[in-house]
């Protein structure tokens, strides 16, 4: 069973506090269903919710661009035309050949692909991104990276700091610089939509 973080709402309410702990209840658990609880009183709920907050910032301000090329694609044409450069010279002009067909190629990928934005994968994306994750090695000999869990259960308030700060670092660097002067003010931007929430 799935380990959920709720917030009192009410004399005898509980409401779910992430939007895991949302999806999870409207659509694994039926109505009528009885279950049994653990409680545990979360140390900084609101610290939890700000960071919720900053994460749907960055997932407001993001705008998914179609045509992907992944870093090995990437890779193996930059190592293309070194090769290539080592043996016929024109370094330079090989390079500018490879990013003209690299943006090419991202340009037809990006006819054929529809793009949608999925919050959940955008916060197991930051949460690699900002170093927690665990590896894990697949039969096939690929390694994946799996976010570690950001419930209060399993990390105390400085772990919890520590992934915050490294998660704005993220996102400033990745998606809001665009949009905001420094990390304060976006951080700022965050906790404004924090109190609207409450």
């Amino acid at each position: 069973m799935a380990q959920l973080s709720m917030i009192k709402t009410g004399p005898d309410t509980l409401t779910p506090a992430t939007p895991d702990a949302s999806d999870f209840l409207r659509n694994k658990i039926k109505l009528g269903s009885v279950l049994v609880i653990d409680f545990k009183q979360a140390r900084n709920p609101k610290f939890h919710r700000l960071y919720f907050a900053l994460l749907n910032l960055g997932f407001e301000y993001w705008t998914p661009t179609g045509g992907t090329i992944s870093p090995e694609e990437k890779s193996l044409i930059r190592g293309y035309v070194e090769h290539l450069a080592e043996f016929a010279g024109h370094g330079e002009t090989l390079n500018s050949l490879a990013i003209g067909y690299l943006r090419k190629v991202r340009a037809r990928r990006a006819d054929r692909v529809t793009l949608l934005k999925s919050f959940d994968a955008f916060r197991r994306w930051s949460t690699i991104e900002a170093g927690y994750y665990t590896e894990l090695i697949m039969p096939n000999g690929a390694i994946i990276k799996e976010p570690v869990s950001i419930s209060f259960a399993s990390m105390d308030d400085t772990e919890f700091s520590e992934l915050y700060k490294s998660t704005l670092n993220v996102l400033w660097n990745f998606i809001l610089n665009k949009t905001f002067k420094s990390p304060e003010a976006a951080e700022n931007a965050a906790n404004q939509l924090l109190s609207y929430a409450s």
